[in-house]
């Protein structure tokens, strides 16, 4: 599968993570951030290496809750692929 069909997976699935009301807000824009990143234009090894420091800072936050690490850890084993 080319790189960009796997990128547009990870930001669909980020999407999805955006839009639960249930996260904290500063989680949110976290994710946010993320999928802004991966949007530019530019070098895809560039953006994803950006994605995946910002994934395990998020994955770190004490406020991410334990079934969003779990999601987290998905969505970085897509990127690892890209």
């Amino acid at each position: 599968m080319p790189s960009q069909e796997k990128l547009n997976e990870v930001l669909s699935a980020l999407k999805e993570l955006d839009e639960d009301s249930s996260l904290p807000k500063n989680v949110k824009n976290k994710i946010m951030s993320t999928i802004k990143l991966l949007e530019e234009k530019g070098e895809i090894s560039i953006k994803v290496s950006r994605a995946l420091h910002e994934i395990e800072q998020l994955a770190d936050d004490v406020n991410t809750p334990s079934f969003l690490r779990t999601q987290l850890f998905h969505i970085t084993s897509m990127l690892e692929v890209v």
